[in-house]
């Protein structure tokens, strides 16, 4: 591939391979007919290419072209937008379901045993609701973060290798770097994209990644809370047990006794007020929430650990990419706002402290 600013273009002439025999069918002069000159986007220079070319990478400025890429009508871009703003409402609602009947079915019972542990819990309660609350907004209403804006399209301005990677999104008309990716169901193209969760109707990218993992890391924390307090409440107005004989079975002593426990559990179950109901789906709903949701902070963490994204790694399987990125806990560090490692804050802070000891 070459390419050229102001010579204008003539002929091109194919060679032959070495030790080869020159045929009739073999020898020809392709015409300016027989190429095609194609404008670069990214620098604007004329490229002098083969008529089978569909991807090429400009000499110049690196910008790729692929002809085979085409913008493609969206039909279903409105029912996405539809679904993704129905999830954030019916989670929403469900956070405060939770916040508002647990309040309900547990203080009660916490304040009848200490004034004080009544308060510690219900303070606990509030940090926590209002850090779940206001993450979960950023990460669904924050932007997930556009590239910043590269000059393109004229030679003076691209210099050498100025693009180099770089592709051209054709759903927003300017150029993408290899980090940047296009979400349709947000119509944008996203820096350091992870995923698209439904579940916040939004992206997941370098403008709201940190608060993604920050409400995942508060629901994992208030999910556990509130599966160990509405157990232990649930215990403690649970009705009593009645030890009710199964002398008429004929089966070992264990399972004697595990059937006895079983009807007299059974049967307790019938005077248990509402609260202790909903005690029980905050308990079972908790541990089944904190479970997906740790499953995928996990993930989220290996990755941030990893120094890659969701996208990335499908990206790196998909074309056999061997690279081995810098595994290093700086790597979470640096994600969570800290610009230099923590050994040094940790030097800095012992140094101090033996200087004011002099």
């Amino acid at each position: 591939m070459d390419f050229t600013d102001s010579a204008p273009l003539s002929s091109v002439s194919t060679p032959l391979h070495s030790g080869s025999t020159p045929k009739e069918e073999d020898q020809y002069v392709a015409s300016i007919s027989d190429v095609h000159e194609i404008t670069c986007w990214g620098c604007g220079l004329r490229l002098i290419l083969s008529p089978y070319t569909p991807v090429f990478k400009c000499g110049w400025c690196g910008a790729i072209t692929n002809h085979n890429a085409h913008k493609q009508n969206d039909k279903h871009f409105w029912w996405r937008r539809l679904r993704d703003r129905c999830f954030v409402i019916i989670l929403l609602l469900f956070m405060l379901f939770i916040i508002g009947s647990g309040v309900w079915a547990i203080y009660p019972v916490i304040f009848s045993v200490s004034y004080f542990c009544g308060v510690s819990h219900l303070t606990i309660t509030g940090v926590l609701s209002l850090t779940t609350l206001s993450t979960y907004v950023l990460a669904a209403f924050r932007s997930p973060g556009a590239p910043p804006p590269i000059a393109w399209g004229s030679y003076p301005v691209v210099g050498r290798g100025g693009l180099d990677r770089y592709n051209f999104c054709h759903f927003c008309s300017k150029p993408k770097s290899p980090n940047v990716h296009h979400c349709r169901s947000c119509r944008m193209c996203v820096l350091d994209m992870d995923h698209h969760c439904p579940f916040i109707g939004n992206c997941v990218g370098a403008g709201n990644h940190r608060s993604f993992i920050l409400f995942l890391i508060s629901a994992v924390v208030s999910t556990f809370y509130v599966s160990i307090v509405s157990a232990y409440v649930a215990f403690k107005i649970w009705p009593p047990l009645r030890h009710i004989p199964t002398t008429v079975l004929t089966k070992s002593t264990v399972v004697t006794i595990l059937t006895e426990y079983t009807f007299s559990f059974l049967i307790s179950v019938e005077y248990l007020p509402i609260r202790g109901f909903v005690l029980i789906y905050l308990f079972f709903a908790s541990v089944s929430v904190e479970i997906g949701l740790g499953v995928l902070l996990w993930q989220q963490l290996c990755y941030i650990y990893e120094g890659k994204t969701y996208l990335s790694q499908l990206s790196s399987n998909s074309n056999g990419n061997d690279e081995v990125e810098e595994k290093d806990c700086q790597n979470l560090v640096r994600f969570f706002g800290f610009p230099y490692p923590a050994t040094r804050c940790m030097l800095s802070f012992w140094n101090s402290k033996k200087i004011h000891k002099k």
